[in-house]
């Protein structure tokens, strides 16, 4: 039975859908004003694997995660950039579908735009004014009252009084109390906006998701996941402005994936150890980033360094060497790795442990392999198969383990022609000239391998 845990219960618990074999899940998406980054690309593959396992075991998962267009930091960098936000907002949503695809990181089900649902937004501003939830203050400004809820809080174990007693009161603040958070936006001169019963405006950033995942999944859904920056104040605002309007309870089971962090610390533009996606695949395979997010748990935290981006290159060679050179079969092997498997991702989507069984079949290929056994291509087949499943192992071995060429570095052809007179070296018994091409290789992170067949090669992590 699936197990999944609950940032709002703290606790794992079996997962009960609203709708039998049918999953809604809403997953809070990027900020498109930059690049994504490594933290970003950490929730995309985060959920994408969960989104890919749950779909292999049959259910039928509406996975929804939405783009923010409006936003202070959009017009900000749009007006830095001397463009309007939509040309900078389109730009960016092309770059980070273009990350998606380099990650294999599927599209989602839906991907709504807050631009796109202004309407939805004001409506439910309104249901909220209507209420008495939420009230419009004499900057032109809509808040939400937050000590009017009374559950405020439950997500991340606030305390309103406590939060009350440590918020920060600004000048000519307009709000009723300095927790109250704006719902609607009074445009500045300028800026882009929407006519609203409160006047020309723009959502603010919490309200969007509220009537995005309504208007995607309705007012009640199974799964609500995004980052770790997210719970608070992001998420409790979500549970308080939709549960105040739509009167029930809006999300069953919460979750969300942990940290990045860049050698211990925490990853931050003005540490300078800030990436973005584009940043880590100049260095790195796109697979081998992919397997370095996907390895470990999905709420623990990452932590992004040199040294662990070639240890998730060994691990995933390994792999692929074992491929290499066997012919796939579709029979699948009797043997106890698929439920293991699957045991191991049903217990919140483990994947260190579920990875582990992969090694363990990868094991018994090699022993296969090396036996000439049958076996061996339908052991093959089924680590494909459920290497699928994480998004992984779906490269041609070979090509994976050359790499791609890069400038300043031998081409393929060039070891090719190196291998080539290593043979001729080795048949002339001049094994000092061949010796010293293979040192020569080595110096260059080029490996051989000599066997029966003949000499293969891949490129060192």
């Amino acid at each position: 039975m699936l197990q999944i845990y609950n940032t709002l219960t703290k606790e794992k618990a079996p997962f009960k859908p609203l709708e039998e074999g049918k999953i809604k899940m809403y997953v809070c998406g990027v900020t498109v004003y930059d690049l994504c980054h490594i933290g970003h690309a950490r929730v995309m593959v985060a959920f994408d694997v969960i989104t890919r396992f749950l779909r292999s075991q049959g259910w039928d998962v509406d996975y929804v995660r939405n783009i923010t267009d409006v936003d202070d930091k959009i017009i900000k960098r749009a007006t830095e950039n001397d463009e309007t936000p939509d040309q900078l907002t389109e730009r960016m949503i092309a770059a980070m579908h273009e990350d998606e695809a380099s990650l294999s990181v599927l599209r989602p089900t839906q991907e709504p735009r807050a631009t796109a649902h202004i309407g939805d937004i004001i409506s439910l501003v309104e249901t909220l004014v209507e209420k008495g939830f939420a009230y419009p203050a004499s900057n032109g400004d809509v808040y939400f009252r937050v000590e009017r809820f009374e559950e405020y809080g439950r997500l991340t174990n606030k305390n309103v009084d406590e939060l009350r007693s440590g918020a920060r009161v600004e000048v000519d603040e307009a709000k009723e109390s300095p927790l109250d958070f704006v719902l609607w936006k009074s445009a500045k001169e300028g800026e882009v906006s929407w006519d609203s019963p409160w006047g020309l405006g723009r959502p603010g950033w919490h309200i969007e998701c509220s009537a995005m995942s309504k208007c995607c999944l309705g007012p009640t859904f199974d799964i609500h996941g995004g980052g770790p920056d997210l719970p608070f104040p992001h998420h409790e605002n979500e549970i308080a402005q939709s549960e105040a309007a739509n009167g029930c309870t809006y999300v069953n089971t919460w979750m969300h994936a942990g940290p990045v962090r860049v050698n211990s610390e925490k990853m931050s533009k003005s540490l300078g150890n800030f990436f973005t996606i584009r940043d880590v695949l100049e260095k790195y395979n796109a697979e081998v980033v992919r397997f370095f997010l996907a390895r470990v748990h999905y709420r623990t935290y990452i932590d992004y360094s040199e040294d662990s981006l070639k240890e998730a290159r060994v691990m995933l060679e390994r792999f692929y060497q074992a491929l290499r050179g066997v012919e796939i079969s579709d029979e699948a092997p009797v043997n106890d790795f698929d439920a293991r498997f699957v045991e191991a991702m049903n217990d919140d989507f483990n994947t260190p442990k579920a990875i582990s069984v992969l090694f363990e079949l990868v094991n018994e290929l090699n022993k296969a392999t090396r036996e000439n056994s049958p076996e061996a291509g339908k052991l093959a087949g089924q680590l494909v198969r459920l290497g699928s499943i994480l998004g992984l192992l779906q490269q041609d071995a070979d090509a994976f383990l050359k790499g791609e060429d890069k400038e300043g570095e031998l081409s393929s052809d060039e070891i090719e022609a190196l291998i080539g007179q290593r043979a001729e070296a080795k048949k002339a018994k001049n094994f000092a000239e061949s010796d010293r091409i293979r040192d020569e290789l080595a110096e260059q992170g080029i490996i051989l391998k000599d066997s029966r067949e003949g000499t293969t090669w891949f490129r060192e992590a």
